[in-house]
Formats: structure tokens, C-alpha cells, sequence
């Protein structure tokens, strides 16, 4: 745990940026075009604030009523720039409540075409002004304890969103991945799996890779995502510190 007197948001964050923009250069990459997600599960408000005073925007949470009830903080619930994005697995009973955030600018984790339709069906009753950013959360590692879809479903999903869900915006892939590979800097068979993945989509859809963003990567591996390709990494304890179990 670190320690009160000594942690600062303000310099982890400023690490992390540090990071991406290093890993941006040894892949030729441009910084614009990664979305640092930070991940404030089981963190205070007071935490995400300080990050938002240090530039911080984009912002994640795996539990629905985590989300809701962190965005309708005191602190927060003014902050109309902020981007919410949802991380976790979610079950389609918990989509009403969820898309009662305004400020909710991507889902990550859809899997289903049920979750689709109601995701759908209740963010375009409530915003029909504009539509949601959604990923399809692909099982790269097989682990029957992840969610996700298998990797030639992917297709098939993407087709059924694009033709059914006119408040959704399909953006991209999201896995979660196996953290036994996070140390394997060279050759992250769950990182290439996802990149397969979208490079058979975009040739199955005939679109755009360019078009077909990835989120992948975590506190332990986001720099090798980034020279992945990543273009979302959802990072947590490398800004707010450990969690308390």
C-alpha cells in the first residue's frame, strides 16, 4: 500500500504519461492516438479528482453501481467533461441503470447480442442525441473464467451491432487477456490474438483497420500494448496505487 504522506497522483500520472509517450516513439506512433483510460475501481472521489486537477479525462470502473454512484459524487458530479468509460462485465438486467450516465462515453466489454440490443434499446430512449461507443470483448486466452466472445464470433457480433443497434457506435476490440503473459515483452500471445482478430473484421466488414481501435493493456503491460498497437490501455494501481483486498 503506499504511503498517505508520500503518494501523489500527480507524479504517478505524470509517470504513466511518461511511459506512453516513450513507447509511442519506439513505435512510431503518434500520443494522440492512445486514450489513457484510468481505472478508479474501489478508489474515492477525492483520488479521482486529483487526477482530473492533473489533466485527466478518461476514466474507468468495472461495477455498475461504482460508476453511477462515483459520477454522482459532490466532488465529481459537475465535472461534465469527464468521460466515463465501463470496464467490467456487466449483465443486461444492469443496462437501464447504467445508461442513466450522461457522461458515459464507452462500454468496453460488450459480448452478447442481447447485451447489445440493451444497451441499445435504453441508451437511445434516454440519449437519442447522440450514440455509445462500444468494444467487443474478445476471450484471446480461451480462460473459461473470462468473459467475451471467441475470436471467429467476432464477426458475426460486429454484423449484428452495426445492423440492429443504431444508438450504438461499434469502435473497436477489447480483451482482458491472460495475466501470466503481462511479462512477456517480446511476444504477448493474447495482444496478437486481438490484432488478428480486428485485421480479419476489417477484411470480413471490408473497412478500415484504421478505423477499428483496440483496447488492451493494463498497469503491468500497457507499454508493450502500446507498441502493440494499442489504442485504449485502461490503467489502475500504476496511478492510484494498490487496492485493498
Amino acid at each position: 500500500m503506499a504511503d498517505l504522506f508520500s503518494f501523489s497522483v500527480s507524479a504517478t500520472l505524470k509517470a504513466v504519461h511518461t511511459n506512453i509517450e516513450e513507447a509511442c516513439i519506439r513505435s512510431g506512433r503518434e500520443t494522440k492516438d492512445v486514450i489513457l483510460v484510468a481505472v478508479s475501481k474501489c478508489k474515492s472521489a477525492e483520488l479521482v479528482k486529483e487526477a482530473y486537477e492533473n489533466g485527466q479525462r478518461d476514466f474507468g470502473e468495472n461495477y455498475v453501481k461504482e460508476i453511477i454512484d462515483k459520477a454522482a459524487h459532490p466532488l465529481l458530479r459537475d465535472l461534465m467533461d469527464i468521460r466515463w468509460h465501463f470496464v467490467g462485465h456487466i449483465q443486461s438486467n444492469k443496462c437501464n441503470l447504467l445508461t442513466n450516465l450522461p457522461t458515459l462515453n464507452c462500454v468496453h466489454t460488450v459480448d452478447s447480442e442481447n447485451l447489445a440490443l440493451q444497451l441499445n434499446k435504453h441508451w437511445s430512449k434516454k440519449h437519442p442525441d447522440r450514440t455509445l461507443k462500444v468494444l467487443i470483448q474478445v476471450n484471446t486466452s480461451g480462460e473459461s473464467s473470462k468473459s467475451g466472445i471467441l475470436p471467429e464470433d467476432c464477426t458475426v457480433l460486429a454484423k449484428f451491432i452495426s445492423r440492429n443497434c443504431p444508438g450504438l457506435s461499434l469502435c473497436g476490440l477489447m480483451t482482458i487477456g491472460n495475466p501470466a503473459n503481462k511479462d512477456m515483452q517480446t511476444c504477448n500471445p493474447d495482444f496478437h490474438c486481438l490484432t488478428a482478430t480486428k485485421l480479419k473484421l476489417c477484411e470480413d466488414l471490408d473497412i478500415n483497420p484504421e478505423t477499428v481501435k483496440l483496447s488492451m493493456g493494463m498497469s503491468g503491460d500497457f507499454i508493450h500494448a502500446i507498441e502493440e498497437g494499442s489504442n485504449y490501455i485502461r490503467v489502475g494501481t500504476a496511478i492510484f496505487g494498490s487496492r485493498e483486498n
